[in-house]
């Protein structure tokens, strides 16, 4: 697996202090992932090992589609919602990230984000919390990263 979108998001901390690096869609990982699973279904004949009824025809065109999913850039980068609450308040109050809002506490749209960087730890995604600062997040990021599973497949060569 090339690294070139792990190296496109791994300095990326969104708005919502989501760290694009940690995230499957836009490191790579689920496409490489994806990739390896319908290699490895295709070369051990799962289709002639599946269940009576199990349709592996919709299996393929599953993992298709997933393979085809566009890895996203990040929300600094043009990816992301399009109509991401935090992206646009953020940007238009010119902060590079939620945290750092003086109407944090407040904000209309902290449910929004609550839920957001819920569902981002609970995928194993990593959050900046307020008071982090950026780089150490990433760099101790990208350590943890390298211990964990399937992230593991941004640091290590073909064989």
């Amino acid at each position: 697996m090339g690294t070139e979108y792990f190296d496109n998001v791994k300095d990326q901390v969104g708005f919502c202090g989501i760290w694009c690096g940690s995230c499957a869609v836009g490191n790579g990982v689920l496409k490489e992932l994806t990739e390896q699973y319908a290699d490895v279904a295709d070369s051990y004949g799962l289709k002639e090992w599946a269940s009576e009824g199990y349709d592996f025809s919709e299996f393929r065109k599953g993992l298709a589609s997933i393979r085809e999913l566009p890895v996203c850039s990040g929300c600094l980068k043009g990816g992301g919602r399009d109509n991401c609450e935090m992206k646009a308040c953020a940007s238009d109050r010119k902060l590079k990230d939620c945290c750092r809002c003086s109407d944090f506490m407040t904000c209309e749209n902290s449910e929004a984000l609550r839920k957001m960087r819920e569902g981002a730890r609970a995928a194993g995604i990593l959050v900046k919390g307020r008071n982090v600062d950026r780089k150490n997040f990433v760099k101790k990021g990208i350590s943890e990263l390298k211990k964990k599973s399937p992230h593991c497949l941004l640091f290590c060569e073909a064989l």
